[in-house]
């Protein structure tokens, strides 16, 4: 669908966002810095004190809500028992002398509990440190999972139930026999959660939270291990409240009128932008968050089409992953398309670029269902800095990553030919914990975090355009003949090219002769090739589609830059442990590259290994 066609006539939902306003000061050693003259909103002391603010408001408010264990409905928590169970585990806590240089690890996936675990963490001053539940569950040697527990030292251990954790519990036991573990059955000798919640709270509580400041940390977040091991970054009350008060600097309504926010969150809590922006600005909102067990892989997103029956979210976020799997279940099924837009305001996407392919997909879906185009927004951050950037108004492009948040100082410094992207503001951490090392390199001589990101206006006349992303500085690479490959540009519009076809790929060719393909086959794809032709081999149909469109894609390419000469359909999914792929979905492709070198070799032999399909010499 061209920008031409019909539907990008037509008008979007109006989005209550201001317009951009930037400055840009340009050095003389071609430095850009870039600042918002928006104002941050005032922040809050901590996110413990905004529960404690909601829960007075309306305590009997929806705050988190989950599928009962029968899966026939929801069951959850107000925001006042919220407050009194929080309290309940922070009294818990401090009597057994537990303070701000102690930790509890949270191994398990988002619930009701984990919230009410990581609240009473804040309530205590105790920092709360969730991991991926892959560390435990997935993961076969638990390496990552001991790396968290030696950064920061759990006292007190988490998880949903028992069992499934067993294996887990024995680690973790070995660098600390004296653990104590919480779950919520009590199984297997474990402490029951309603041991923690049932605790009366009494004057220590009230301590703890008057002694809470921007200063205090909250949690820790790991990041995702791409170059080494996870690091462990604090997540100050300040770092998380101003990133609150910079989104709400924005707004451009009036707080009193704005209806009770309602949405479905999957994405783990585990990352930035589940557990601190979306999980935090839904209680500064004083909202109700369903929680999706669901995730954009085949099978588990039935379940996330399941709830959107139940959930007409206000907003919906996630990865650009799942709006090519919504669209496809939202052209097949009408009734799913009017309950996912009937209170929907805007969505929004991030840690990867969506394709104009599915953004038009998903339009042409809001526009029979609604009369309107939905504005789409996107964030851009990372563990150490919360939000940098956001898109905060009507565009039509996707694949910009915005403008600097309200009391954010963007910086942007020439590198090997691109624009690395670093920051300065409140939001952004101190430095890593107990790793000096790693926490003198990340930051340059003026105290900007290097993000190692490279960003280019979109309009270098028109700055208040945006910045549109160029890719990670490390990850382009020179062909064997000295010309560069974008791959933060040229990765997404590949797959976009081979839509629906691919999950997802990774970019091969540094210092050989050509760009070579490594791809992901989409299961839906394969699983819809079976049933249309039986006893044919899915396989190699789908990897003859992803040929007719690759050499679509190379008729247009241009140079060496852009084309594509060869391909393999990965049969094996990209690995956790090896770094290959996050809880939320996204592929890593350095770690992708080391771990499948074999495969690389295979692309680039003469002749080729047998999986390999060429398209060019």
């Amino acid at each position: 669908m061209s920008r031409a066609d019909p539907i990008h006539s037509v008008p979007f939902k109006p989005l209550p966002q201001k317009a951009p306003d930037v400055e840009v000061e340009r050095r003389d050693d071609g430095v850009v810095l870039i600042r918002q003259r928006h104002a941050m909103a005032p922040p809050a002391r901590s996110i413990v004190h905004l529960l404690a603010e909601r829960a007075a408001a309306h305590p009997e408010r929806p705050f988190i809500l989950q599928r009962t264990v029968d899966g026939g409905g929801w069951e959850g928590i107000s925001y006042g028992e919220a407050m009194r169970a929080a309290e309940g585990i922070a009294q818990w806590l401090l009597d057994r002398g537990m303070g701000s240089d102690d930790a509890v690890m949270i191994l398990s996936a988002n619930s009701v509990e984990h919230a009410l675990m990581t609240l009473g963490c804040y309530a205590a001053g105790v920092p709360a440190a969730p991991v991926s539940p892959a560390y435990s569950l997935i993961s076969t040697d638990h390496a990552k999972l001991r790396h968290a527990a030696a950064t920061v030292s759990p006292r007190v251990v988490f998880a949903q139930s028992a069992a499934p954790f067993a294996r887990a519990f024995d680690t973790l036991r070995t660098l600390r026999p004296d653990l104590a573990i919480v779950t919520v059955d009590g199984g297997m000798g474990t402490i029951a959660l309603a041991t923690l919640t049932a605790t009366s709270s009494g004057p220590a509580v009230a301590a703890a939270r008057e002694a809470i400041g921007h200063a205090t940390v909250g949690k820790f977040l790991f990041t995702s291990g791409s170059t080494g091991m996870p690091k462990g970054v604090p997540q100050t009350h300040g770092m998380m409240v101003h990133v609150v008060a910079a989104q709400e600097g924005l707004r451009d309504d009036d707080p009193d009128e704005r209806p009770v926010p309602l949405s479905l969150e999957w994405m783990p809590w585990s990352h930035i932008s589940a557990g601190n922006i979306a999980f935090n600005n839904n209680i500064a909102a004083g909202g109700t968050l369903y929680l999706d067990e669901g995730k954009p892989v085949p099978g588990l997103f039935d379940t996330t089409i399941r709830n959107l029956y139940d959930v007409s979210p206000m907003v919906f976020g996630s990865a650009p992953i799942a709006f090519a799997m919504l669209a496809e279940a939202m052209e097949r099924d009408p009734t799913l398309r009017a309950s996912f837009f009937r209170n929907l305001t805007h969505m929004a996407y991030g840690g990867a670029t969506l394709s104009s392919d599915v953004a038009d997909r998903i339009q042409a879906l809001a526009v029979a269902e609604t009369g309107h185009r939905i504005p789409l927004t996107t964030m851009y951050g990372a563990t150490e800095t919360q939000g940098v950037t956001v898109v905060h108004w009507l565009t039509e492009r996707v694949g910009l990553i915005g403008l600097p948040l309200p009391g954010i100082t963007l910086k942007l410094v020439p590198t090997g030919g691109k624009m690395e992207v670093r920051v300065k503001g409140p939001t952004v951490t101190a430095g890593y914990h107990r790793d000096p090392e790693r926490t003198a390199a990340a930051f340059d001589e003026e105290g900007f975090y290097r993000l190692g990101d490279a960003a280019r206006f979109l309009d270098p006349d028109e700055p208040a355009q945006g910045l549109v992303f160029d890719g990670r500085v490390t990850e382009d690479f020179k062909l064997d003949s000295g010309t560069w490959v974008s791959v933060g540009t040229l990765r997404p519009d590949l797959v976009a090219a081979c839509s629906p076809y691919l999950q997802d790929a990774v970019i091969a060719g540094q210092d050989r002769p050509c760009i070579a393909l490594l791809a992901w086959p989409s299961a839906a794809a394969l699983q819809t090739l079976a049933q249309a032709t039986p006893g044919s081999n899915p396989f190699d149909t789908l990897a003859g589609l992803v040929a007719e469109r690759l050499r679509a894609h190379n008729d247009a390419a241009g140079g060496s830059s852009r084309r594509v000469a060869r391909f393999v359909l990965l049969r094996d999914p990209p690995s956790i442990d090896a770094g290959e792929i996050t809880d939320k979905g996204y592929v890593n492709q350095r770690a992708a590259l080391t771990a499948r070198a074999a495969t690389v070799d295979a692309l680039y032999a003469e002749p080729p290994g047998d999986v390999v399909v060429v398209l060019a010499g």
